[in-house]
């Protein structure tokens, strides 16, 4: 799942981007208010954390912006101003939640989950196909009754078929939806990821839901379609 995380302090933004991405999110970044706006324009986010001290145009602003476009991404604020009317300000703008500076990064891992969940409540709580089941909240998968473990970015690959079950997606889409934004890689990573899917969730149940479809990309469904 991808999020985008702006705020304007690097050393903060770069610490959340890579523990974010050890628990299998996409992160983009950005430092500026007009360019995190942009971005959640342009991009599908599962969920934003934003700052409110920023240049170019205030947290605030950005997530006014957004709900005036009727875009409802879930909204995570960041910032270091803690009194009662900040956050009720921050909240009246249409932020979902207001964490305060210095924080714990186990705690904004909790809330941040917890937005995602509330905010996908139009999707199903749990993603199948056939008897394949993948729970987002509790990040477990089964085949039928047997648990399969998974690395965060196996997860994140699956979550993200599952999501577009029995639809074809290419290696670009993958990597826009599962590695970072401005991911320069060798594309033929999917590859590898999508072999390590088939040796887990596949082979060894005598199943070929993980297809390729030759010159297009990938496609999850049921052995029977």
């Amino acid at each position: 799942m991808r999020l985008l995380v702006v705020d304007d302090e690097p050393r903060l933004a770069e610490g959340l981007k890579r523990g974010l991405e050890a628990e299998g999110f996409a992160v983009d970044v950005a430092h500026t208010g007009t360019d995190g706006l942009w971005l959640a324009r342009e991009q599908q986010y599962a969920a934003i954390l934003l700052d409110i001290m920023l240049p170019g145009m205030n947290g605030y602003v950005v997530c006014r912006t957004l709900r005036d476009e009727e875009n409802w991404t879930p909204v995570l604020m960041l910032t270091a101003k803690d009194g009662e009317w900040d956050q009720v300000e921050g909240l009246d703008t249409g932020a979902d939640d207001y964490l305060t500076k210095p924080f714990s990064f186990a705690v904004l891992l909790a809330r941040l989950r917890a937005l995602i969940r509330r905010g996908a409540a139009a999707r199903p709580a749990k993603l199948t196909v056939g008897d394949l089941t993948l729970d987002p909240a509790a990040r477990l998968v089964h085949r039928g009754d047997s648990p399969i473990d998974l690395t965060s970015r196996e997860f994140a690959v699956l979550e993200f078929l599952m999501r577009r079950a029995n639809d074809v997606v290419s290696k670009a889409e993958i990597i826009e939806g599962v590695w970072d934004f401005a991911f320069e890689g060798d594309p033929n990573i999917v590859e590898v990821y999508i072999g390590h899917l088939r040796s887990k969730v596949d082979r060894p149940f005598g199943r070929e839901s993980i297809r390729t479809v030759r010159g297009a990309g990938y496609r999850i469904g049921l052995e029977s379609e």
